[in-house]
């Protein structure tokens, strides 16, 4: 039972983060990184600036105590000093307390050498954790702004991207739309070729037929009777047929003659 549930919320767990990621806007993913990875970067200064101060404090320490040093080998130099000459004055009480206090300034000494000690050693550790903290720093600034430029370049495409994406859509749309409120180029063709077949056909059909050619030989007899007219009118006046009209009549006899033939 467990385990289908755990296989159950899986599912459910995987189909939700891909229907967000395929919903997710882009622009707001890439903002979020990019202020995530500022926020990692702002918590590494920080940790960084506490490692390094932590290397600042050992050295103001260290530089601290190899003063009390100095200070107190001057002490002890002066004591012993102070004690030759007592002895030297036979003073031997002042021998005595010069002496304890010489040996109370070389014990501090002592002491003040085995700290140094530590403290150099806790300085080197120091020098080195902030050294790496601050080349990490670097290191990840320079992660950062390759990051930032990256960001405006993948905000330019997805500019881009968008403006496809619309022209895209226009053009779907476009020629969806085409033909449903218009009619296509194509559309218009059809019928202009469909037209002109007809007129053609209706054209060819009345060159064809009886009525046609009646009319043909009506307008030939019209010709050849214009035609003696104008001989006869020529006769009066005393001119010669013209040659032209001579043709023209002989040819109009002909036609008719032509088609009863065919007829």
């Amino acid at each position: 039972m467990i385990k289908l549930f755990r296989r159950w919320w899986n599912y459910w767990a995987a189909k939700l983060s891909g229907e967000f990621e395929a919903r997710a806007d882009p622009k707001i993913q890439l903002e979020q990184a990019i202020q995530e990875a500022q926020t990692q970067h702002r918590q590494l200064k920080e940790q960084a600036a506490n490692v390094i101060a932590h290397q600042k404090q050992t050295e103001i320490k260290l530089n601290r105590v190899m003063e009390d040093y100095e200070k107190v080998s001057a002490n002890a130099r002066q004591a012993v000093m102070m004690a030759d000459d007592a002895q030297k004055r036979e003073n031997q009480q002042k021998v005595l307390q010069y002496t304890q206090t010489a040996e109370s300034f070389a014990n501090r000494m002592i002491a003040l050498e085995r700290e140094i000690d530590d403290l150099k050693t806790l300085h080197l550790q120091a020098t080195q954790a902030a050294d790496q903290a601050k080349t990490a720093v670097n290191q990840n600034s320079n992660m950062l702004q390759k990051k930032l430029g990256e960001r405006q370049k993948l905000l330019s495409q997805l500019d881009q991207a968008k403006m496809q994406e619309q022209l895209n859509s226009a053009m779907t749309s476009l020629t969806e739309q085409v033909g449903q409120d218009v009619p296509t180029l194509e559309e218009v063709r059809n019928k202009v070729e469909q037209r002109y077949a007809r007129a053609k056909g209706a054209a060819e059909l009345q060159e064809s037929s009886i009525e046609g050619r009646m009319l043909e030989v009506e307008q030939a007899s019209l010709n050849v009777e214009a035609q003696a007219r104008l001989s006869e009118i020529r006769s009066q006046l005393g001119l010669e047929a013209a040659p032209a009209d001579t043709a023209a009549t002989a040819e109009a006899i002909s036609e008719p003659t032509t088609a009863e033939g065919q007829t």
